[in-house]
């Protein structure tokens, strides 16, 4: 991604702390950063932090000497304003158009064609207030970009709502609110593992933690593409203002699929989900059948289970989609195997789903660290495209392909 020009506006909170790590991390990713400061961010932000996070001076004054032109050239200049903290009373100005400080100023001047980031931060109350509901509301239905406000302890010692983000997601809505890919796709991705009910408190499952597919729907989506991440439940979620929707079982799942790739028009399928191989057709405890997700069995006595196949989802991937030129990216995790082993393995799933891209990973490759992930990917013809070490490498690789492979569709 080469670098762009981001309008970095402070306003007076504690979580200005998180703004100074998403700045910094912004500048070591190639941005070219410009703060603004409100008068009350300056007291918990001091201009030389800024100024040496950014290598440039802090703008804050209307009337400053030299800048009475600010408001119009920064406008101009920025690629993406963002305000990070962003308090009540700094929402609530907005949204009265108030323009008697710098902050108002940008904010009346900013070219709407290009992106307006908030990201909130405040006391429970003050975000569940009527007053920042309706202000909120106004600011989305001109265009601005909230970046959502986590749950927990806020600085003031209650719990609730109104926590600014983290930088990490601060950092992931700006890239992709700038972020100008040659060819914008509307991707899908799967990730996390299913669980079949046993009964209401039990189920069959798998260890995936759903780190691949979260990994690989973040680095689309900060790269501008427009992502959904369809994920398990207890997985890893998808950056902030990115699109997702939960499943449990198999059962919604396969409902989830059915509903998104026959109702909208992806141009690719990234099939990362650990789908489970079986479901439970039948419990039986002491003697007596039991309806399986129904009820509580009691523990320490024999259990038979009945269980049945799942159909492979991946196989029906573009058969389903609304898209006749569905691209599919199918995973195939091996235990292992050699060196003629993996690719036929990558051939038959590729040949069978129709997949124009299958990852292979291998059980007893697998490294300690979580970022970690060494594979190999293979085309359609079975033969290796590229190989990858971790998941950064994965993502950028899967990137690069395709945007190859859709070289080949009409544009």
């Amino acid at each position: 991604m080469s670098g762009s020009n981001i309008l970095f506006i402070l306003s007076g909170s504690i979580a200005g702390y998180k703004a100074c790590e998403a700045i910094s991390r912004l500048v070591q990713n190639g941005h070219r950063v410009r703060t603004v400061a409100s008068a009350a961010a300056g007291q918990f932000v001091g201009p030389a932090t800024l100024e040496g996070l950014t290598g440039e001076p802090v703008r804050g004054e209307v009337f400053a000497a030299g800048r009475a032109m600010d408001h119009i050239q920064l406008a101009r200049w920025a690629d993406a304003t963002v305000i990070c903290p962003a308090t009540a009373q700094t929402l609530n100005r907005l949204a009265a158009g108030l323009a008697d400080d710098l902050v108002g100023l940008l904010f009346l001047t900013h070219e709407r064609t290009k992106p307006f980031l908030v990201a909130p931060a405040m006391n429970p109350a003050m975000w569940r207030h009527p007053a920042t509901r309706a202000a909120v509301a106004k600011l989305q239905d001109w265009g601005v970009q909230f970046i959502p406000v986590g749950r927990g302890r806020t600085a003031c010692g209650e719990v609730g709502e109104g926590r600014m983000a983290e930088a990490d997601a601060v950092v992931a809505a700006v890239e992709a609110a700038v972020a100008r890919p040659a060819r914008r796709l509307r991707i899908l991705v799967t990730s996390g593992g299913t669980v079949e009910p046993i009964d209401a408190v039990r189920g069959l499952g798998n260890f995936s933690t759903g780190r691949t597919g979260a990994g690989l729907a973040g680095h689309f989506f900060r790269r501008g593409h427009d992502v959904l991440l369809v994920r398990a439940r207890n997985s890893a979620a998808a950056p902030p203002l990115c699109e997702e929707e939960a499943f449990t079982t198999f059962a919604e799942l396969d409902g989830v699929l059915g509903r998104r790739l026959g109702g909208e028009d992806f141009d690719v399928v990234v099939h990362a989900a650990a789908v489970g191989d079986f479901r439970v057709a039948g419990v039986r405890a002491e003697g007596l059948e039991r309806k399986p997700g129904v009820g509580k069995l009691e523990s320490g006595r024999p259990l038979l289970l009945e269980l049945e196949p799942n159909p492979k989802l991946v196989d029906g991937l573009i058969s389903r989609s609304r898209n006749p030129d569905l691209r599919v990216v199918a995973f195939k995790l091996t235990q292992g195997a050699g060196p003629e082993e993996a690719p036929a393995a990558a051939a038959e799933l590729a040949a069978r789903a129709g997949a124009c891209l299958v990852v292979q990973n291998d059980l007893v490759r697998r490294g300690e660290s979580p970022d970690d992930f060494p594979a190999e990917i293979y085309g359609r013809d079975g033969l290796q495209t590229a190989r990858c070490a971790t998941r950064a490498e994965l993502a950028e690789n899967l990137e690069r392909l395709l945007g190859l492979e859709m070289t080949r569709l009409k544009p």
